[in-house]
């Protein structure tokens, strides 16, 4: 609360967000762009949405320090387990940690699994994000999950500087257009960059108004697929989804396995976008010592999963505190 007053006062509470206009596959095939491969041909995850077969992607999160090597032990039991492809966050809730490109990169080359990247707005200006964006192509990295971040406010450092020149909308606009050989300004780029590209989604915004008004311009953006925030109110995913309607891109529910009644009030009350449902909350607290917690952490992570199933495209599966046997447990209900 300190930390918001400071903010408040400072007057760097709110920013102004520049959404770029987007062009039209005729407007870039006449700014002499070129065409990215069709989706399934550019990764296993393409393939997976192009085909319907249900990707499953697995959160990993990047180590706080310089040694990965734990992670990529992780990586590896996961491509055992055949997930579609790995999560790599970019600096959620704010905090510092490995970069995910460097992350992403060793995953590739060292795991052979392949990356999601995450990449938010807040920590570069334009020029930065397009630099990544085409090092990204460079290194083999196709699929993305493009977000607006986390302020600094709710991170490790409060008052650092956020640059937020544009949000998660024109993140995609500006990933659309390297796919198709052009920078944001349409000065071009070479080949196809051929990104899978992926958004975030909030079924359980404040405003469902503006969140569901922000996908459709995401999709207009170039979205080609979107990822859920993770889902702990059935009845609200069923009106979101209601909500958008059947001519939509495909969507892949976040699934959150709790570990303790902790974790879940953690989430409820701390996580941006997360929303815990009172009975969820309820079951935990009624579960009992920590390992029944876990438990009833974990059946109501697979309920989630049955419920869903028949209503999006894919999983994607935090793993809290990289305990991925949690996955294994959880792989007959994706698949089934």
């Amino acid at each position: 609360m300190k930390a918001l007053a400071r903010s408040v006062k400072r007057g760097r509470a709110t920013h102004g967000v520049a959404v770029h206009p987007t062009l039209n596959p005729a407007a870039l095939k006449e700014a002499h762009g070129v065409e990215p491969l069709p989706l399934a041909e550019r990764s296993p995850l393409g393939k997976a949405l192009a085909e319907k077969t249900r990707p499953l992607l697995v959160e990993l999160q990047p180590p706080r320090g310089s040694e990965p090597t734990k992670v990529l032990e992780k990586a590896a039991l996961l491509k055992e387990l055949g997930v579609t492809g790995i999560n790599v966050p970019d600096g959620a809730r704010a905090s510092a940690r490995m970069g995910h490109l460097a992350l992403g990169a060793l995953l590739k080359a060292r795991v052979d699994v392949p990356p999601v990247l995450h990449y938010c707005c807040r920590d570069r200006n334009i020029m930065g994000m397009q630099a990544d964006l085409l090092g990204a192509a460079a290194l083999g990295i196709r699929d993305l999950i493009l977000i607006t971040g986390d302020p600094p406010i709710v991170g490790d450092y409060p008052d650092s500087t956020a640059v937020f020149d544009i949000d998660s909308v024109g993140l995609t606009n500006i990933a659309a257009r390297l796919n198709h050989g052009l920078d944001i300004g349409g000065n071009p780029t070479g080949g196809s960059t051929n990104f899978v590209i992926g958004v975030g989604l909030n079924p359980t915004a404040t405003d469902l108004e503006r969140e569901i008004s922000r996908y459709r311009w995401k999709v207009d953006a170039g979205a080609e697929y979107a990822v859920t925030q993770p889902v702990f109110d059935i009845a609200a995913l069923d009106r979101f989804l209601d909500q958008l309607g059947e001519d939509r891109v495909p969507i892949l529910a976040g699934i959150w396995p709790l570990v303790s009644l902790r974790n879940a009030e953690f989430l409820n009350t701390e996580v941006p976008g997360c929303v815990v449902a009172e009975e969820v909350l309820e079951r935990m607290a009624a579960a009992g010592d920590a390992e029944a917690q876990r438990r009833t952490g974990l059946e109501i992570a697979v309920e989630m999963i049955h419920a869903v199933n028949d209503r999006v495209e894919g999983i994607q599966v935090s793993v809290p505190f990289g305990k991925v046997a949690i996955v294994g447990a959880l792989l007959d209900a994706v698949r089934g």
